[in-house]
């Protein structure tokens, strides 16, 4: 991007600079796990890297291949930074790839720490920003990071550990506080073993009452310690998956009053 080209926006009344030069990557990228362990969660196990063989052919330039040529076997809500729609949880084959995102979206990144409810760890409406007795606006988008906030969310296997999940009276609030795109550090936004309720799922794409079809739930993000809290730009990239779900790498940049 030409440095000379200035990208700004308003929040607030309050006009800033999008820093271009300094992205924060806070996506946890579908690794080979032979290469180095990414995150699963859902009983999926890890995904599968397989060079495609055949015939004399060997996709494999280290093994006397032409090219590299890989088949990749994954899923997307269970091995790293993905993006979803209300599509995850309705009966519709709502797509992801039809959303049209922003370049860039005012963002809100908030460090939590949950509480713990009867041995799960539960974020709930006092978490909110302001606290959970505000009508205060918040930004469009807003990145949440739970603590303990430890390097091993890149790599763990998530099954059957009951990990953070929120309230849904924290995600009503969100939604009614202006949120339509929501980015956690967790792998679900609900509770791992609910019995098919995910109610922060219904209650931030409001489905069945009030679809809300251009919102966005983005999971398995990973925002390193010395990112500090506060108003960011986020740029959400997704790949063109017909799918309720995509593989996603948010990125943010940091801002500067003008």
């Amino acid at each position: 991007m030409d440095s000379s080209i200035k990208v700004s926006f308003s929040w607030s009344g309050v006009r800033y600079k999008v820093e271009q030069t300094q992205p924060i990557d806070i996506s946890i990228p579908i690794r080979d796990p032979r290469l180095g362990e990414g995150p699963a969660a859902w009983y999926v196990g890890r995904p599968r890297f397989e060079v495609v063989e055949g015939d004399g052919f060997v996709g494999s330039v280290a093994r006397g291949g032409a090219v590299n040529f890989t088949n990749v076997y994954f899923n997307p809500h269970g091995h790293g930074t993905h993006t979803e729609c209300l599509g995850h949880i309705t009966k519709e084959a709502e797509s992801i790839n039809r959303i049209q995102l922003p370049l860039l979206i005012p963002c809100l990144l908030h460090t939590i720490s949950p509480a713990n409810i009867q041995g799960d760890s539960v974020i709930t409406i006092e978490h909110l920003p302001g606290g959970g007795f505000t009508d205060e606006k918040l930004p469009k988008a807003l990145i949440i990071r739970t603590l303990p906030n430890e390097s091993d969310k890149t790599s763990k296997d998530w099954a059957n550990t009951n990990p953070t999940y929120l309230h849904s009276d924290f995600t009503d609030k969100l939604v009614e506080r202006g949120v339509e795109h929501l980015i956690v550090d967790l792998p679900s936004v609900d509770k791992e073993i609910d019995g098919g309720t995910l109610l922060s799922h219904r209650a931030f794409f409001r489905v069945p009452e009030a679809p809300r079809t251009e919102a966005t739930i983005t999971e398995f993000v990973f925002i390193p310690n010395e990112v500090e809290d506060g108003l960011y730009a986020l740029n959400l990239q997704l790949a063109p998956f017909d799918l309720d779900a995509s593989p996603s790498r948010p990125v943010i940049y940091p801002l500067s009053v003008i």
